[in-house]
């Protein structure tokens, strides 16, 4: 055997670094290529698992030394390769990203959602389990009890693959909320009703009467939930007492959910968990300062386990396995497609406001996570250790249901939303982040121009003049994940990036130009000259450049607090654009133009000439007006009861 084979073998340090260059590697190609990154982690775990056994199994692979043992050296086989420690560490896994699918159940966000969405929940999740069981019964040929966890597992519609869709379609109004919600509720309510439907057969198993089994079933979860509660509330608790620093709250989290899910186990075999999906509602429904970081940590640490256990799980699936995907699990697919969702949702959705075409999308897209898949990993695996080896059927069912609605929902919910009539028919909107006065001027003149407008801040104090305007606000950070729950992406086509930050604002326009496109972020200038600076931020890794002369934050604010304004012109074939340049004179900035049909052209100091028929919104000097600072104005303009800065004059003149 080869010194690199060697290497693979007896060193598992080498194929952990591996599981987690093609979990990550996957994860970057996707973002890339704005491909669904599930199907790039399931790829790459097939062609590093049974692809490389199958190689390696041939003549001329195993006659050559260097080339079999380079294939063996990254050939993945995770039974083989972690050998006992392979079912605690999916365990682990799946604990883990229940307790992060728990952590976004907040009740407040869903007294926000449709009633619809709770339809979808308490109505079409037991119907599709049943639905779904009877499919896995009859077309697979699997007992009832397995046939009911396989059923159950799959009412889920995972929120990582959702929300991307969501974007990527510009989806608005109540299918893209109840499409939204429904993943998130349902994630952890699938995988607990596998939970159930594992515990019932482990119970029979070990030949407790029926009765007792449901009884102890019942109990089992009620003591999981229970403890989870409890022991979420008071860590909660103890964090608002201060009794844990800021820099130890993520670690003492991730040994806690840990320890939870091992303890309730110990109490009740496998409610470990129900324990963590309820510590991580209970801490989501907590208020405590730590939050923000508790939901930065889950991010990265979800991110990191959602691509090695996809990739695991894949590389789990022998050449023997993949054999056996005949025609009853292609069958089985279709059902679930062609019959259990949309009868699901059809029956649950009656009388529930939506109409027959949000009915249909909101039936047809259903896109399966990644808790199925790794729920399905881990039952496969319990199943066979408790004598039901046809148990392992639940992975290739997983994958190939997985496999399907992601690629079926991706290819096609942009042109079914179109072929609906769910494609926006009012004007380009536009996000603006950062509200200070001279953004907030710029947000009253797009919105009097009716331009649907959106301001995103951190801080509360700074939105208070949007509100007192009527203007949309979003508060938060629009790059962390709770804007990908509560952030709208179908209001807004354009990105302003208007901090004094120029790195923020270029990190932002990074953020938003694969989903928007490149030409639709823009940023003010972070310097003062067009003239280009060595040491400013590259134009490849920043937006582009608001205006036509391209001012800077202290520049504009100086400008706006010395009189300038906005103001709207509409351009004709008696006023053209020089008459307009000749009138305002060449110092005023020209922001966009608003073309008749509703559509915006953002312009920049390489672009700066319109046609006829558009509306011009520019910011220069007002003539023959003069802005009242008023009595008690501070540096920055008259000042509130509050002492915050007031938006003072009117943001826009019409020409």
């Amino acid at each position: 055997m080869s010194d690199v084979a060697h290497i693979a073998n007896d060193f598992l340090p080498f194929k952990i670094a591996l599981i987690g260059v093609l979990g990550i590697g996957a994860q970057w190609l996707a973002w890339r290529l704005q491909r669904p990154a599930i199907v790039l982690m399931a790829i790459a775990g097939l062609i590093f698992g049974p692809l490389m056994t199958w190689l390696y199994t041939l003549g001329f692979v195993q006659d050559n030394e260097t080339l079999g043992g380079i294939v063996d050296a990254f050939r993945l086989d995770p039974k083989k390769d972690f050998g006992d420690l392979y079912r605690p560490m999916i365990g682990i896994a799946v604990a883990i990203i229940l307790f992060e699918g728990g952590l976004n159940l907040r009740f407040k966000d869903l007294r926000d959602a449709t009633h619809a969405v709770t339809r979808m929940v308490v109505v079409a999740a037991p119907i599709a389990a049943i639905l779904g069981a009877c499919a896995a019964h009859y077309i697979v040929g699997l007992a009832w009890d397995i046939s009911f966890m396989i059923g159950g597992l799959f009412v889920v519609t995972g929120p990582t693959v959702i929300l991307p869709l969501l974007r990527q379609a510009h989806l608005p109004g109540r299918p893209a909320a109840v499409l939204k919600w429904e993943s998130i509720v349902n994630d952890p309510l699938g995988a607990l009703f596998a939970v159930a439907g594992y515990e019932f057969i482990h119970f029979t198993a070990m030949g407790e009467h029926l009765q007792f089994a449901m009884i102890k079933l019942v109990v089992a979860a009620g003591i999981g939930a229970l403890f989870g509660a409890v022991s979420g509330w008071g860590l909660a608790w103890a964090f608002r007492r201060g009794d844990v620093p800021e820099y130890l709250k993520a670690p003492v989290v991730l040994v806690w959910v840990l320890f939870i899910y091992v303890m309730a186990n110990e109490i009740a075999e496998e409610t470990g968990l129900v324990a963590v999906t309820a510590l991580g509602i209970a801490m989501a429904n907590s208020k405590f300062a730590a939050m923000v970081e508790m939901r930065r940590f889950k991010e990265n640490i979800a991110v990191l386990l959602v691509s090695g256990i996809f990739v695991v799980l894949t590389a789990t699936l022998t050449p023997e396995v993949l054999q056996s995907m005949d025609w009853r699990v292609m069958a089985f697919v279709l059902a679930m497609m062609f019959i259990v969702r949309p009868v699901a949702v059809f029956v649950s959705t009656i009388w529930s406001g939506l109409n027959w075409r949000e009915t249909l999308l909101v039936s047809w897209i259903a896109p399966r996570g990644v808790v199925a898949v790794a729920v399905a990993g881990l039952f496969a695996t319990e199943l066979q250790a408790i004598g039901r080896p046809e148990g392992a059927i639940f992975v290739p069912l997983a994958f190939a249901l997985v496999f399907a609605t992601v690629l079926s929902s991706g290819f096609t919910i942009t042109p079914l939303s179109k072929a609906l009539g769910f494609a926006k028919k009012r004007s380009e909107g536009v996000m603006i982040v950062g509200a200070n006065p001279w953004s907030l001027g710029l947000a009253k003149a797009l919105k009097e121009m009716d331009i649907p407008v959106l301001i995103a801040d951190t801080n509360w104090r700074r939105l208070r003049g949007a509100r007192l305007e009527g203007l949309s606000v979003f508060y938060g950070e629009v790059l962390s994940e709770n804007a990908d729950h509560r952030l709208d992406h179908s209001a807004f086509e354009h990105l302003i990036a208007a901090t004094p930050n120029d790195a923020y604002n270029a990190l932002v326009c990074v953020e938003f130009a694969p989903e928007l496109g490149r030409h639709r972020v823009f940023q003010i200038s972070g310097q003062e000259s067009e003239e280009a600076d060595p040491a400013a931020i590259n134009f490849t890794a920043r937006g582009r450049t608001l205006s036509t002369h391209g001012r800077n934050f202290d520049v504009l604010t100086r400008d706006w607090w010395g009189g300038w304004r906005f103001r709207s012109t509409t351009l004709s074939d008696e006023y053209s654009f020089e008459s307009f340049v000749k009138d305002r004179g060449d110092e005023i900035d020209i922001l966009l133009a608003k073309r008749p049909d509703g559509s915006l052209d953002f312009l920049s100091p390489e672009q700066k000439s319109k046609t006829e028929g558009s509306t011009l919104l520019s910011f220069g000097p007002v003539r023959s007006e003069t802005v009242d600072r008023g009595e008690g104005a501070g540096p920055e303009g008259p000042l509130t009861s509050d002492g915050s800065v007031s938006l003072a004059p009117k943001g826009i003149l019409p020409s």
